[in-house]
């Protein structure tokens, strides 16, 4: 073999090392490029996620947002056997502690929420942030109302206002102001209608909220389909104690259904019934049980 040809061998032989090199080396410049991309594509995504959030919240529960009715969802939800939902965050809807009417059956029908004693002019606030979902007035029902739907989950509604200061799709803030307290509707004296809402499915607001000591019950309220629900009038937990009393207690540690059965004065039987669980389920410090 001559020089000539020796030669070029070598040169084809350096130019493809360096063409690998420098292959080699574009992935490499280029691999923090891809993860930026990539984190530039995450980023437009959580901003996205977080748009559609704001402009409906709980958007993976609820099907629908609709400005017209209360009671809007009916079969088309798909309710969950449990859902926890996060009660942090939450300012009381009014400094009032006397529950003038309670959640449960009332004068043969459901009466879906708690009237909490309020003058006309009283100021009534949103219980947690969220959308404004319906600010309507109903004659021989709710009179003035107001409806806002929670990223938590919930949607909470404010009867009988004698003014309602926010509109619909407004976004609001735990602790502002939405509107007055008043006797509007079906309303025999001035008062707050306050109830808490699942899907649709009215919950005893006495199970998340302490009214007497202006505070939540705990951090969370574990919602459970139970039998106590009839799709018909959207009721749940609607059993109350004899004497119209909401009792509940929270699990410490060491705790049995037994030892709280016998501490509350109920059955095993009754706890399960009341909590949607069975004498199996494990018991968790600072869940709460309802006794009554």
């Amino acid at each position: 073999m001559n020089f000539n040809c020796i030669k070029t061998v070598m040169i084809a032989a350096a130019a493809m090392i360096s063409l690998n090199s420098f292959s080699q080396d574009l992935i490499a410049r280029q691999a923090p490029i891809d993860k930026k991309l990539k984190s530039v594509d995450s980023l437009a995504l959580q901003r996205q996620i977080r748009a559609e959030q704001s402009e409906y919240p709980a958007l993976s529960l609820y099907p629908t947002w609709n400005n017209q009715y209360v009671h809007a969802y009916g079969n088309s939800v798909v309710v969950p056997e449990s859902y926890t939902i996060d009660l942090t965050g939450f300012h009381m809807p009014t400094p009032s502690t006397r529950i003038t009417s309670p959640f449960g059956p009332r004068w043969r029908r459901m009466h879906n929420g708690l009237d909490l004693k309020v003058n006309i002019g009283d100021t009534i606030v949103a219980a947690f942030d969220g959308k404004v979902r319906i600010v309507r007035y109903e004659r021989r029902g709710y009179g003035k109302y107001v409806v806002i739907r929670h990223e938590n989950g919930l949607e909470t509604i404010y009867g009988h206002l004698s003014k309602q200061l926010v509109e619909e799709n407004q976004f609001v803030r735990a602790g502002e102001v939405i509107g007055l307290g008043g006797n509007t509707g079906r309303s025999t004296g001035s008062h707050l209608h306050f109830e808490t809402r699942f899907l649709g499915i009215a919950i005893n607001p006495a199970l998340m909220f302490d009214f007497p000591k202006q505070d939540i019950v705990a951090d969370t309220y574990t919602f459970r389909k139970t039998k106590g629900y009839h799709r018909n009038t959207g009721a749940h937990d609607a059993q109350l104690a004899s004497d119209g009393t909401i009792r509940y207690h929270k699990v410490k540690s060491g705790d049995t259904l037994s030892r709280i059965a016998k501490l509350r004065g109920v059955s095993v039987s009754v706890l399960c019934k009341l909590n949607g669980i069975t004498t199996k389920t494990i018991l968790r410090p600072g869940q709460v049980l309802r006794c009554s």
